[in-house]
């Protein structure tokens, strides 16, 4: 997977929302080209989930090449979106999304998508596996580790090696505790009735979440294979 040209375009602006630390030593090894452009992608949807964008992470958006492949397309129609609105729309849009007066359009949290309440099972779940990766809510964090923008910053940190892990622990964190709803949230996010700006958003993150899926079914599929081999 090549990033696209995402890493210039973002380059120098903070794009993770520092929700999560890491209690143990942050890791200085070589990073696979994919890998990076992975977290790349993820730290993107991290940032743009946890506030709206400013005026400099709009201006570097509006730069952000695309070309014929589906993420390509996507981050040539996100491209587009940060061209033409401005920072008040933008502010605006997002609180209609995920604030609003009493509550946002959508509520963009595991436990609400899989048990259709907040604070259910999905955030014990995902809270305990954090813990046993040594990786702890950030102090003055507000929200859940179940939000989408933390799961993602979760994956960021994983894929990029900023977080220190067990080889695999990106997999496990992505089939567990975001495949089975972050694919929907980000389809009602390109559709919710509040998106202009997000609705872009909403179409990035679901092809990047689709490519992850596949990605890890055919890595744990050749994984199957190899075990099979060993066994003969």
């Amino acid at each position: 997977m090549s990033d696209n040209g995402l890493g210039g375009a973002i380059g120098g602006t903070e794009v993770g929302g520092a929700s999560m630390r890491c209690g143990g030593t942050v890791t200085s090894c070589e990073l696979d080209e994919v890998d990076v452009a992975r977290g790349r992608q993820y730290a993107l949807l991290a940032r743009l989930l946890s506030r709206a964008p400013d005026r400099l992470l709009l201006s570097r958006l509006a730069d952000l090449p695309g070309d014929p492949s589906p993420l390509g397309v996507v981050h040539a129609t996100l491209a587009e979106a940060a061209g033409r609105i401005s920072v008040e729309r933008v502010e605006r849009e997002y609180f209609d999304l995920f604030i609003g007066l009493g509550r946002g359009e959508l509520l963009p949290y595991g436990s609400y998508y899989l048990s259709g309440f907040l604070h259910e099972r999905p955030l014990a779940r995902v809270r305990a596996h954090l813990r046993r990766l040594g990786i702890e809510r950030a102090e003055g964090q507000a929200e859940p580790e179940d939000h989408a923008a933390i799961l993602c910053e979760v994956m960021a940190g994983l894929t990029s090696g900023e977080l220190t892990a067990t080889p695999g622990a990106d997999r496990e964190v992505f089939e567990q505790h975001l495949s089975p709803w972050i694919g929907r949230f980000f389809a009602d996010l390109e559709h919710a009735e509040a998106a202009d700006f997000y609705r872009s958003v909403g179409a990035l993150g679901r092809v990047f979440i689709e490519i992850e899926t596949a990605a890890f079914a055919l890595a744990k599929a050749a994984d199957s294979g190899q075990q099979r081999e060993q066994r003969r």
